[in-house]
């Protein structure tokens, strides 16, 4: 694994981590931060051509997508 991708998964994690961290503490705010940051680290992921799929799965995505709008 590149350099890059390690650190885009460990940031991956850790905004994952925060999401479900967030929602059971009822933090709404915290879950949209999250959720966006989680975001943005996939679009930067997928910019460099790495797939996350393997990290993030459909469900989260969309939760993530959703906590967003």
């Amino acid at each position: 694994m590149s350099e890059v991708a390690r650190i885009l998964r460990e940031r991956i994690e850790a905004a994952q981590h925060g999401v479900e961290q967030a929602e059971r503490a009822g933090h709404e705010h915290e879950v949209h931060l999250h959720s966006a940051r989680l975001l943005e680290l996939i679009d930067r992921a997928r910019e460099h051509g790495i797939d996350v799929s393997e990290w993030v799965g459909q469900g989260a995505l969309a939760a993530a997508a959703e906590n967003v709008r």
